[in-house]
Parts: C-alpha cells; structure tokens; sequence
C-alpha cells in the first residue's frame, strides 16, 4: 500500500486538480473545470492510506453508493489511471445517457478462467446468465455489477 505522503503526490502531480484540506487530516483534489454538476476526483485522503475517486462516471470498477472508488490498497499505475479516467468523465458534456448512468442492454463477465456470464437487463431488474441458466436476479445494474466483481469477474470491452 502506497503512503498517504505517496497518494498526495500522484494527486498534486496533475495541475488540473487543486487541494482542498478538510478536516481529521483529510485532503481532498478537486476539478474545478468540471463540466457536471461534481468536481471532486479525490476524496477524504486519509493519513491512515484510505482514500477515494470519483467514479461515478468510470465504468469498470466497483463503487460506492456515492460513485466513489476506494484506492486503499491500489498501486500507483492504477490510482493514475482512475484519477485520468476521472478527470476525463468530468471534462465531458453531460449526455442523457451518461446522467443516468445507464448501462448497454446486455454485457459479457469473464473470469480468470475464461468462464463467461452474462449481464442482461429485463424490464427493471438485472439479470445474471451462465449459458441459459439463470445466475441471479438484482434490482440494480450496481448490485448485479458488485456481484460479478465479487466472484472475480470483470466486465469484458468489445
């Protein structure tokens, strides 16, 4: 795990953002030419090596109820590339698909083993298939995403 000191200088190494200390020690980066309604791509750096990304925007990684990417144990490549991928979310127009956060219709979930499941929305709920044998059923795109992540899948880009 990369230091708090570590963190802060990945962050203060782009000059786009600009440090905001909060409380408790906190540091948080904002975005300020941000064209939504967040700016915030880091959030509550914490001496004790927690911290977090705005991600709400990214696909791919597994997020909180905020949209925020915990970065505790991640390396420096990785905290690079969500920060990059952060910043370029947040520089873009806001799109009635993206606002919503709307995912495609349909995606494909592969493990380390070349297993493949798929991702599927009926109606109002998210489907889970492995073949045609139903997996799960989750009322959200968020809840079933969290679920494949947990049984070591990522989603896999065309």
């Amino acid at each position: 795990m990369l230091t708090f000191e570590e963190k802060i200088a990945i962050f203060e190494s782009y000059p786009e953002l600009t440090r905001n200390d909060v409380s408790l020690g906190r540091v948080n980066f904002l975005f300020e030419e941000s064209k939504r309604d967040k700016s915030i791509v880091g959030y509550h750096l914490h001496p004790n090596g927690n911290g977090f990304i705005f991600g709400g925007f990214v696909k791919g990684y597994k997020k909180n109820e905020k949209g925020m990417i915990n970065i505790r144990e991640f390396p420096e490549e990785d905290i690079r590339l969500v920060i990059e991928k952060s910043i370029h979310s947040l520089s873009q127009e806001p799109h009635e698909d993206l606002a919503d956060f709307e995912p495609a219709v349909e995606e494909k979930w592969m493990n380390r083993n070349l297993q493949t499941l798929m991702l599927t929305k009926e109606e109002d709920m998210w489907s889970v298939y492995a073949g045609k044998n139903l997996d799960g059923i989750f009322p959200s795109y968020n809840e079933a995403a969290s679920y494949l992540e947990e049984e070591g899948f990522t989603k896999k880009m065309y």
